[in-house]
């Protein structure tokens, strides 16, 4: 064991690197002490903490029980960083067992390498012994399928050189030198003009919110998180004119695993001040027997919980289909973004109008079955037609604007500029120094 006081990313932090070579990385009483002093130090100098993991857990060969009672004290530490607002960012770089695995398990941000990484509470052979269950490595623990999975892993290096990249660009993207002063940033690489012709008119034609991301962010570039797991939920950090964001948008209904995502992406973002910027491009929650046994209920109530308790600057942009409670969990205008924006082409409503219009057919239709009466074709075909014109009368982006359910309709193309001047406005009202008194000052 081993850990260093270092800049990473322009920013100082503690690094901590387990080493495999000495009894697999297994802790020893020594090593221990290293680790819990290393995160001592990070807890009162407020710093990240990195931890390059390849650990077998416990010392079994050389086993105290007052040894293994005390280790407990290293995951308590690493909870009480992450509540400080101190990330842990863990990459795993080999097999990490039992207590090696609760390292990454209480991370805020966790790097594995393909086909090298594992994580599992018990490595096959104790799996086999305590079990009888025989599964390989990769099936039990590896890093493809902790990152589509389990969840456990944001994100995959193809080697241990592109691990440590990606833990450096977590590191910068939390933006540590806040108070530095802002540059513009370098321009989207893509065309921030093409934005008018990315969307398309029709709600329900998929478009890939990539593509709306890198014409609006510097130099095209973001760091997505957990792309993975629930990839129709995009999330991830990037930067509009040198100003750090963190972005949610929809490639799709938002299921349970994206809902899940996204509730831990807001806590992150919320530990590391960083400003969230929603996307809207969703049909809604996803429906169906799957997705309520999955628990979408539970998981899309987390997500507006999340949303609801941020404290974090939101800015809200309507680039698509705003449809059902996924407006409430995109941060749609009841949930009080700070900024909320339309743009030309949004519709916003509490289902498709077909669909509206398609359930109250067969409600209808149900009802004449059960009173045993023959359906009124004529009658349903007019209310279907009232649905969908009662529908398609209020979506309009010029509707609800117009209801003052947003602050503005935009040109796609100005949406760098807008954004720009947003995020500045909130960053500079959170570090401007104001005096309240217990009055509003009256003219005497």
């Amino acid at each position: 064991m081993a850990w260093a006081l270092a800049e990473v990313s322009r920013v100082r932090c503690v690094i901590v690197a387990s080493d495999s070579a000495i009894n697999a990385g297994a802790y020893v009483d020594a090593g221990s002490k290293k680790l819990l002093r290393a995160q001592e130090i990070a807890l009162h100098n407020r710093l990240p903490f990195i931890h390059l993991v390849e650990s077998a857990g416990a010392n079994l060969r050389a086993y105290r029980v007052e040894r293994f009672i005390r280790g407990g004290s290293l995951f308590y530490n690493l909870a009480r960083l992450s509540a400080a607002g101190l990330p842990v960012i863990t990459v795993v770089h080999g097999s990490s067992t039992a207590g090696g695995a609760y390292m990454p398990g209480l991370s805020d941000y966790v790097v594995m390498v393909r086909q090298r990484a594992r994580a599992f509470l018990a490595g096959p052979p104790l799996l086999k012994a305590a079990t009888g269950e025989i599964a390989t490595d990769e099936e039990l623990g590896g890093a493809d399928m902790h990152a589509q999975t389990s969840g456990l892993a944001e994100y995959v290096g193809e080697d241990d050189a592109h691990a440590i990249a990606i833990a450096r660009d977590i590191v910068a993207a939390l933006d540590w030198q806040a108070a530095a002063p802002r540059n513009a940033g370098q321009a989207p690489v893509l065309d921030p003009d093409e934005l008018a012709g990315v969307m398309s008119l029709d709600v329900k034609k998929p478009i890939a919110m990539q593509e709306v991301i890198a014409r609006i962010v510097d130099a095209s570039a973001w760091l997505a998180f957990k792309p993975d797991y629930g990839p129709a939920t995009l999330c991830g950090h990037a930067r509009i004119e040198g100003q750090a964001v963190g972005i949610i948008s929809n490639n799709g209904p938002i299921d349970p695993a994206g809902a899940t995502k996204a509730a831990q992406f807001i806590q992150l973002c919320n530990q590391a001040g960083t400003p969230l910027l929603f996307l809207q491009n969703t049909t809604g929650f996803i429906v169906g027997r799957l997705s309520e046994e999955a628990g979408m209920i539970k998981h899309g109530a987390k997500m507006i919980q999340a949303i609801s308790n941020s404290q974090v600057p939101h800015i809200t942009l309507y680039c698509g289909a705003s449809f059902g409670a996924g407006n409430y969990g995109m941060c749609g205008q009841s949930l009080r973004p700070r900024f909320s924006f339309s743009w030309p082409n949004a519709k916003t409503a509490v289902m498709g109008a077909e669909q509206a219009a398609m359930t109250m057919d067969i409600v209808a239709r149900q009802q004449a079955e059960r009173r045993d009466k023959p359906v009124d074709e004529a009658a349903l075909a007019k209310q279907k037609a009232e649905i969908i014109a009662n529908f398609e009368s209020q979506s309009s982006a010029f509707i609800t604007s117009g209801l003052m359910l947003d602050d503005g309709i935009i040109d796609p193309r100005d949406t760098r500029a807008v954004l720009a001047f947003t995020l500045a406005t909130v960053r500079e009202g959170a570090q401007r120094q104001t005096h309240p008194v217990q009055f509003g000052v009256a003219r005497f």
